[in-house]
Parts: C-alpha cells; sequence; structure tokens
C-alpha cells in the first residue's frame, strides 16, 4: 500500500494511510450549522421552506449551512450560493500568496516559482468558478467577496485556520498556505476533520450531476491564465472537468501523491510542504518523504504579519504607499466584478493589468522598516475604503 499524509497540519517525513468518515462529517457539519440532523447523518427537510433552501451568501458557517441541505433540495438556487461562496474562497487565498511572493528577494528560486505558478492556478480558479456562476444564470460578486485580514477562510471551512498577510516565513507557509491546500482522506486528513475546500468542491460537483442545470455560455469568458486555458463552460462534461483540474491543482488527486506529478507541477500543498521542508518529495522504499532535492528556503523581505485592523498609526510615506496600493486593488475587484457583468474579456484584461500594478507598492512598503518593531511594512489588500478619522 502506497504512503500517505496523515495530518494534513503537520506533513510528516513518512506518510501512512488512512479514512475518512463521510457520515460524521455531514452530521458534523450540520450541528455547526444548528440544523437538526436526522439518524442517517443528513439535515431534516422539514427545516426547509416548501420553495427550497433561500440564498445563502458566504459568512463564517455558511458552508455547513449548504452542505446540511438535503441533496436532494439541492437545485440551482443551491449551486449558485455554492459557487459565490467558492468565489470567495478563490479569492480569499490570493493576498497572503502574493504577500509571501512579493517578499521573496529572488524572484528566480525555486520557491519563487513554485508560489508564482500557485497565484496563477489561483487566479485560473476564480476564473473558472466565476464562469460556472455566469453559466447558471448567476453573478459573481467579486469585490463583495474581498476579505478582510486577518481572518478566517470563507464559509466555515478549515475551521481555526487563521489567513492572514506577511512576508514568508515558516509559520506563514505551514499556519496558512497547507492549512488552507490540506487534502482530504484517503491522502490526508486533518485529526479534527476539518472541513475542507475538497469536500466541498466535490458536493457541489455532486449537484451539478444530481440537478443538470441548464448552461448557457453567454456572459463566460475567455483568457490565457498562467499555464492554464479559461474557457467557456458548456455541458457537464465541461463543468466536472473544470471542478476536477480546481481540487487536484490544489489539494492533489484522491488516490495517490504520484498522479500529481505527472506534468512535473506537484499540487500546491505539496508544492508548499516542499517550501516548508525545504526538500522535494519523493518516493523512498514505496513511502512519500520529503527528501528529495534540496529547496532552499529564500531570502526574504522580513514583512511584519499585518495585525487586526491595519498598520497603527503608519507615517505618511507608509500612508501613501499603503492608499496607493489600495486604489489600484480596489481597480483590481471592480474590473472583476465589471468583466463578468457584460464588460467582457476586455475587463478582464484591465484586471489582470491592474493586478500587476500592485507589486510595486508592495515591495517599496516591505522595505520601510516599522519603527520601534521588528520588520517591515507590507499591503493590507482592504477592499473597500477605510472610514475617515474625525
Amino acid at each position: 500500500m502506497e504512503a500517505t499524509v496523515t495530518d494534513a497540519r503537520e506533513v510528516p517525513d513518512a506518510l501512512p494511510s488512512t479514512h475518512f468518515r463521510r457520515r460524521s462529517f455531514l452530521a458534523s457539519a450540520a450541528f455547526a450549522a444548528a440544523t437538526p440532523v436526522s439518524a442517517a447523518g443528513t439535515a431534516q427537510a422539514t427545516e426547509l421552506p416548501a420553495e427550497g433552501p433561500p440564498p445563502i451568501t458566504p459568512d463564517r458557517g455558511s458552508v455547513g449551512r449548504l452542505l446540511a441541505v438535503p441533496e436532494d433540495a439541492r437545485g440551482v438556487d443551491w449551486i449558485r450560493s455554492a459557487l459565490q461562496v467558492a468565489v470567495a474562497l478563490e479569492l480569499a487565498t490570493i493576498p497572503a500568496y502574493l504577500c509571501g511572493w512579493w517578499s521573496i528577494k529572488d524572484r528566480g528560486s525555486e520557491a519563487a516559482r513554485l508560489i508564482r505558478r500557485i497565484i496563477g492556478d489561483e487566479m485560473y480558479h476564480l476564473g473558472v468558478v466565476s464562469n460556472l456562476l455566469v453559466a447558471v444564470g448567476g453573478r459573481p460578486r467579486i469585490r463583495d467577496a474581498a476579505p478582510t485580514f486577518p481572518g478566517p477562510l470563507p464559509g466555515g471551512v478549515r475551521a481555526g485556520v487563521t489567513v492572514y498577510l506577511s512576508g514568508l516565513t515558516k509559520s506563514l507557509v505551514h499556519d496558512v498556505m497547507m492549512a488552507i491546500e490540506a487534502p482530504d482522506t484517503p491522502l490526508a486528513q486533518g485529526l479534527d476533520n476539518s472541513l475542507s475546500i475538497g469536500v466541498f468542491y466535490g458536493e457541489l460537483q455532486k449537484a451539478f450531476r444530481t440537478t443538470a442545470p441548464a448552461l448557457s455560455t453567454q456572459g463566460q469568458l475567455s483568457k490565457y491564465i498562467g499555464s492554464d486555458v479559461l474557457k467557456p463552460i458548456e455541458n457537464l462534461d465541461d463543468v466536472e472537468h473544470s471542478m476536477e483540474i480546481v481540487k487536484e491543482q490544489g489539494e492533489g488527486t484522491a488516490s495517490s501523491p504520484s498522479d500529481i506529478f505527472d506534468d512535473d507541477y506537484p499540487a500546491h500543498y505539496y508544492a508548499f510542504g516542499e517550501i516548508y521542508h525545504e526538500r522535494r518529495l519523493a518516493k523512498v522504499n514505496g513511502r512519500w518523504e520529503f527528501t528529495g532535492a534540496p529547496v532552499p528556503f529564500p531570502d526574504v523581505r522580513p514583512m511584519a504579519r499585518v495585525p487586526a485592523g491595519g498598520w497603527p498609526h503608519p507615517p505618511s510615506d507608509v500612508e501613501r504607499l499603503l492608499q496607493r496600493f489600495d486604489d489600484t486593488y480596489h481597480d483590481v475587484l471592480d474590473s472583476l466584478d465589471r468583466a463578468w457583468d457584460g464588460g467582457g474579456d476586455r475587463a478582464l484584461s484591465a484586471a489582470v493589468h491592474a493586478m500587476w500594478g500592485l507589486e510595486a507598492p508592495a515591495v517599496d512598503l516591505m522595505e520601510i522598516a516599522i519603527p520601534d518593531a521588528p520588520g517591515t511594512y507590507g499591503p493590507l489588500f482592504r477592499p473597500f475604503p477605510p472610514p475617515r478619522a474625525t
């Protein structure tokens, strides 16, 4: 039997197998959402209105409430609600990954290359779930979905994980990057059976298969994003294929780590694991271990961890850079909103162009030392202007 990861948080050098109990997971998800649960582990249908479940927005417990809805009640409205949560999830990963990447001084290093590819994948994933939402008659609300940092992942996914912004450190890689991307069983499993993105996407795939909604390509977008090609989703086979790509790029497959190396690129979780362990994942005597070629931890700009509420009393030069960054970030979010609301490929290209404009003020901030504290400043990724002091 192939060795596999047992703890999505720790990633030991030797990786034994395990099993996941779907029924206990669904029951705990429903319990977390304060929804009555039957003996079989699914939510009681009597709690739902006759016309079906109401729209669910991506607040802290929305994924638990979505998964507590019985499978036969998961219609098009359920799919739209789930996809808006997916938009928020994909958007929540990018700022932390960008800060880690920007902080690396040598962009040609192995760690920088791995993180840069992952950022491209996450942008592609955001495009996929946005296209899917448009295909079923919805519209992604991207700026509304943008999170503030530090904070939890949207929807209650990976409960206990706090996503924060800082330069690249072992703690950021382990506690944020790897924790976000941690796979499901049988490849890996957190000790707390924490709800993962992969489980959520698997249930979304199942709803598409069961409901078989009509799909429209009108308003969907096409673009090369990183090494992937975003294209309109025309049928259920396209839905299945695109969502499998999203899951496997992030967490890896549900069978064997070897499957994720077919294109020489490890899934995100394993790529972050290589940075954390400073070694490639390799198969040794039938066991997967981080004992391969070295992946040196890079020299980085020491961006400090952004505190809740942002930097207290920043000097004027820092405040100007923060405002410049936020103005550009707002342009990115607004262009993405327009792109899937009739703006089309031109608005999407404007968003990508604006996104590259984020790097200069971010790096400038990372070069400014914080007075009387260790580390340097960094961007805040505020989706809306902060309230003005009165």
